[in-house]
């Protein structure tokens, strides 16, 4: 390792011209990152974690400037670089993998051509070599099939498959730094695993130094050297990973490990998990039939166990699903791909059921078979015991409002022409819901539950932060008071206080007005935090279905197990 730092950061402040003056987004930033070290920025969303990134790659959005301070490079000072060398830098020298997958892909450009441009563009790969390159580049980003995958187009792959085409492009130049905004965000545990790993990988035997954004602190602690905690523009904390996150000083440093589900959650919050013994009208105790029905095809050990975690007694089901199953043609191949598999789950009022799984397990589009997006191949779907197949017009313009979701990607769920006035009030125009200056005092109610400023009802999507439009998203979805929620990884882009302001807000709404939630989360703690009941999926079947605590402190299954043991940070004493 050299003694002088590959990059240096010094007095970094970052300056943005809004409409309601200059913006201090980042003030006085000191760091520095030696070769082959990974060192973690952390803190809520608008700290400037992702703002000192894109200044360093000098990437800033519009209105952003460098107002003081310098950046150098393994001794060269890029601060006020020209673009022409900033180009030649990008990619080669300092790649970036992004924090939000679909706007950052193109959507009309096949991914394997997105990851030859960045080849070809810095001289790493020509005409003839550059596909073997691309699969090379696909395969360590941990995405199966990868000469098959290169031919799609983005909308063809899941989030956290998206999300690894960019990880691939931010590693396939093997840069000397790496600077990762997010990378896992959007990914299950298993995955992120192979990911990091990789990155160790590059680390350990290129050199390549590693500046990883982060809101998870298990993946902090677990992943970085250093660790470097940001609030409001500042940095209020740095030093060794472990030290900072087990024996936190600062009282911002302290609050953010109280509040991470993904670190402490299962050992500090046992009485997260509610439990509860059901009967029936008569008192007996019931078996959930959907789950509990005898198939000819499994062993009787497999039985055995699918009846254990099925003795679950039935109570007012607000969903029933029976053998859904949806297959999708794919061009060029002469079988079907199934998605999802006879599953078969309920969902009892007033509760949270989760669905886990790895990307492409078949958890989302389960969901969207329950939103009315997709249409289900076979199968049944009760909403409040009638099948949602078979609804009028008028019978789904209502079960839309009783229905809403919260989905996975928020910039691509928001209208980036709209404010965020318009975005929140918009379901309440479409309903008609009370008078104007009702709906308008309704978007103010619902900024401060999802802990935002009034200030960004003028602002448009592209002004805020991946966990401010998440919040926005929440609070959409939240305007029309619905009776079932579908959140689609609804805090996967959150800082951890924010997330757990929302989960508060969530599990607060639901004690309340009796909500009913199915959770789509890759985030096992999480889960594990707020879930009633949790469904496990692989290769699009159900795999284990049990109460939440069976779930985390006895699984049955491998596949529940390996998913288990993946949770970063698990192992590690964090402070409380």
């Amino acid at each position: 390792m050299s003694a002088a730092p590959l990059l240096s950061v010094q007095g970094l402040a970052v300056d943005f011209a809004t409409m309601d003056g200059v913006v201090h987004a980042v003030e006085g930033v000191d760091l520095e990152i030696a070769a082959g070290e990974t060192v973690a920025i952390v803190g809520e969303s608008g700290s400037g974690k992702s703002t000192t990134a894109m200044a360093i790659i000098g990437l800033l959005a519009g209105g952003g400037k460098v107002a003081s301070g310098s950046i150098r490079l393994d001794g060269r000072d890029i601060t006020r670089a020209p673009e022409s060398e900033l180009r030649a830098i990008r990619g080669r020298d300092i790649g970036l993998v992004p924090q939000d997958p679909m706007s950052n892909l193109n959507p009309v450009a096949k991914i394997g051509t997105q990851v030859a441009e960045t080849l070809l563009a810095h001289g790493l790969a020509n005409r003839q070599n550059v596909q073997a390159k691309v699969v090379e580049a696909l395969t360590a980003a941990g995405l199966p099939d990868p000469e098959r995958r290169a031919k799609q187009y983005p909308h063809e792959f899941s989030g956290g498959m998206r999300q690894r085409a960019l990880i691939a492009i931010g590693l396939a130049c093997k840069p000397r730094l790496l600077i990762a905004d997010e990378p896992t965000s959007a990914l299950d545990v298993t995955v992120q695993s192979t990911i990091l790993d990789q990155i160790g990988v590059m680390t350990r035997e290129l050199g390549t130094a590693v500046l990883l954004i982060t809101h998870d602190l298990g993946l902090a602690a677990e992943r970085a050297e250093r660790v470097i905690v940001m609030h409001r523009g500042r940095v209020v904390e740095q030093g060794d990973a472990r030290q900072i996150l087990e024996a936190p000083q600062h009282p911002y440093t302290q609050s953010l490990v109280a509040a991470a589900p993904s670190v402490a959650a299962a050992r500090l919050r046992p009485e997260a998990f509610r439990v509860e013994e059901r009967a029936d009208a008569d008192g007996a105790s019931t078996v959930d039939r959907s789950l509990s029905e005898e198939r000819s095809d499994e062993r009787p050990t497999e039985r055995a166990q699918r009846d254990e975690v099925t003795k679950r007694v039935e109570k007012d089901n607000i969903v029933e699903i029976e053998d859904l199953t949806k297959v999708y043609p794919v061009r060029g191949r002469g079988e079907d791909f199934v998605a999802v598999d006879s599953v078969s789950l309920v969902i009892p009022r007033g509760e949270t059921v989760a669905i886990v799984g790895e990307s492409g397990s078949g958890k989302t589009t389960t969901a969207r078979m329950l939103l009315k997006v997709v249409e289900p191949t076979s199968g049944l779907i009760r909403y409040e015991g009638k099948d949602i197949s078979s609804l009028s017009r008028a019978e789904t313009k209502n079960f839309r409002q009783k229905v809403q979701p919260i989905f996975q990607d928020p910039y691509s769920s928001l209208n980036p022409m709209f404010t965020i006035e318009r975005l929140i009030g918009e379901p309440l125009d479409f309903y008609k819901r009370g008078s104007g200056a009702d709906r308008r005092k309704r978007v103010r109610q619902l900024l401060d539950d999802v802990a935002l400023p009034q200030s960004m009802l003028r602002r448009y999507p592209s002004e805020l932060s991946g966990g401010q439009r998440q919040r926005v998203a929440i609070a959409r979805a939240l305007a029309l008071s619905p009776e079932l929620i579908v959140c689609d990884e609804p805090v996967s882009a959150l800082d951890v206080l924010v997330q757990d302001q929302i989960l508060k807000l969530l599990g607060d709404l639901q004690t309340e007005y009796g909500l009913s939630y199915l959770f789509i989360s890759h985030d096992l703690a999480v889960v594990r935090l707020i879930s009633d009941y949790v469904c496990v999926m692989k290769d699009g079947k159900l795999v284990e279905a049990a109460s939440s605590e069976e779930i985390f402190t006895n699984p049955r299954d491998p596949y529940t197990r390996r998913l288990l043991a993946s949770i970063p940070g698990n192992e590690l004493n964090i402070a409380s």
